[in-house]
């Protein structure tokens, strides 16, 4: 990753307090340093390996070292961290603006994707790629994880009418930016432009397949000297292979940054009961309404949600979808119990 360029240089100059605001820094994270670390410095991470951290400042890339007990499993790509100058040793991660996170299948813990984003672009193609229960799960993860979704539609060059596949998504969710793109096109930079701003991070989420490291390659430039590698897919289903097999920072060509992240291939929902609500915001605000408190929105007489269906205001399919996904989110979220909250069960189903 380049150190900064003599434009950035400028805005630094001209636009910005601080040169660090290019890098993502803000007073969030500057109101969480303590008057004994101002010799300290902060950093970006930029990637998350096994068995190393690498790191950026506004120098470029720098060194990271850690103390003997530290797991980089405790790090996302995207966070902030304080540094000793001298030995360039890691002191602590600041706490994060927001963070992207899922529970893999078996798993008890959450596996970090990103962090300190403030769009989360989650990316399908115009093809079979397309999958609206699969963008309901992504919406929901990006509505838990604090930052603004956008969905991106790519190979929208590729198909007969992208605006249909645009309008099915725009409907998921209330004011809900959907962009279609050719993810080759210099295009692209421009439609992304209004959330990829200096000093602005997006990340981009979705399946193997769908075009990711092909954006990710158009919004850095052909400058860039960190290209990610892109594949091909089958025709018949869409199905890519993974070319991206870890997360992390890239510059984007004019400022922001994007974080790349490998494709996910299974997306369960887990202690995400915010992102639902949020996602079904016409259901979440119709229940109160409700005769009874404790309304299944199923049988009940007085059922303002039930009411909403049968006058047409709300579609059954979307009404079964909400019903289904917290079921799912009420059973794979671990429930901590017993006498020292250190026994995980999981909740059942009903």
């Amino acid at each position: 990753m380049a150190a900064l360029t003599n434009v950035e240089q400028d805005l630094t100059s001209s636009q910005l307090s601080s040169p660090l605001e290019l890098l993502g820094w803000s007073e969030f994270f500057a109101d969480q340093v303590q008057p004994s670390e101002a010799d300290l410095i902060p950093r970006r991470i930029a990637s998350v390996h096994r068995a190393r951290i690498e790191a950026i400042d506004v120098t470029g890339p720098v060194g990271l070292e850690f103390p003997s007990n530290t797991s980089t499993g405790d790090y996302a790509v995207g966070d902030w961290v304080l540094a000793d100058a001298l030995t360039d040793m890691l002191i602590r991660r600041l706490d994060r603006k927001s963070v992207f996170q899922r529970r893999p299948e078996g798993g008890r813990g959450q596996q970090l994707v990103a962090a300190n984003v403030d769009t989360l672009l989650i990316v399908t193609s115009c093809n079979a790629d397309f999958n609206l229960a699969r963008l309901e799960r992504y919406l929901i993860m990006a509505n838990q994880a604090g930052s603004n979704p956008v969905i991106v539609l790519t190979k929208a060059d590729t198909a007969e009418d992208a605006g249909i596949y645009q309008a099915q998504a725009e409907a998921l969710q209330r004011d809900l930016p959907v962009i279609a793109l050719n993810g080759r096109s210099a295009d692209a930079v421009s439609l992304l432009r209004p959330w990829c701003g200096v000093g602005q991070t997006v990340a981009l989420v979705g399946s193997s397949g769908v075009g990711k490291s092909t954006l990710v390659n158009t919004m850095t430039g052909p400058e860039s000297d960190t290209k990610q590698k892109t594949g091909t897919i089958r025709e018949y289903d869409a199905q890519g292979r993974h070319t991206t097999t870890a997360r992390s920072l890239h510059a984007i060509s004019g400022g922001g940054w994007v974080i790349d992240t490998p494709g996910i291939r299974t997306l369960y929902v887990s202690d995400v009961a915010d992102g639902i609500d949020t996602l079904f915001a016409e259901i979440t605000e119709l229940a109160p309404l409700c005769r009874f408190r404790d309304c299944t929105h199923a049988h009940e007489p007085g059922c303002a949600v039930q009411a909403a269906v049968a006058s047409g205001a709300l579609v059954a399919d979307r009404l079964e979808r909400w019903r289904n996904l917290l079921a799912e989110n009420r059973d794979r979220t671990p429930v901590v119990s017993g006498p020292r909250g250190n026994k995980i069960v999981r909740k059942k189903k009903y």
